[in-house]
């Protein structure tokens, strides 16, 4: 799988001007191989040059064994993707320093959707890690967009 080179976008962000913007985001997707239960997590980072400008996306996909019970209620699974967040946040917070960023949860609020099961766990744990408060569905494009989207993109690289 590809990883993010974070010096890469470190370096990246720092020959930003001031104004530029970063979304933060993950999406993951469940799958079977045999009779065993994988997710595959995508990772995201949305640079929007100047906060108008074009953008660069820097993205990473992560293989790893789920273990949730419930596939209509993936706890683990969405907390997984709130720890691999605050973790890429974590190795770039001083570049991020003094800049507007957003961190994006894939996670819907309506409890007619099963993601809602982890939504206030979530937003605690980005809010402790990162000091921010995130964004969820529907306004959290970086996860749901920009991850989904990197996803297939990576998928044609490898």
């Amino acid at each position: 799988m590809r990883k993010i080179d974070v010096n890469e976008v470190r370096a990246f962000i720092d020959a930003q001007g001031p104004a530029t913007k970063i979304y933060i985001g993950c999406d993951s997707e469940r799958f079977a191989i045999g009779k065993e239960w994988f997710a595959d997590y995508t990772l995201a980072v949305v640079v929007h040059i100047n906060g108008n400008n074009g953008c660069k996306l820097f993205g990473e996909v992560q293989r790893e064994r789920d273990f949730d019970a419930k596939q209509d209620k993936p706890r683990m699974r969405l907390m997984n993707e709130a720890y691999k967040i605050a973790e890429l946040y974590q190795k770039l917070k001083d570049v991020l320093a003094g800049r507007e960023v957003s961190v994006h949860l894939d996670i819907n609020p309506d409890e007619a959707h099963g993601s809602s099961c982890v939504v206030n766990e979530a937003i605690g744990y980005i809010r402790g890690m990162c000091n921010v408060v995130p964004v969820v569905k529907p306004n959290a494009f970086a996860a749901s967009n920009a991850a989904d989207r990197m996803k297939f993109v990576l998928a044609e690289v490898i």
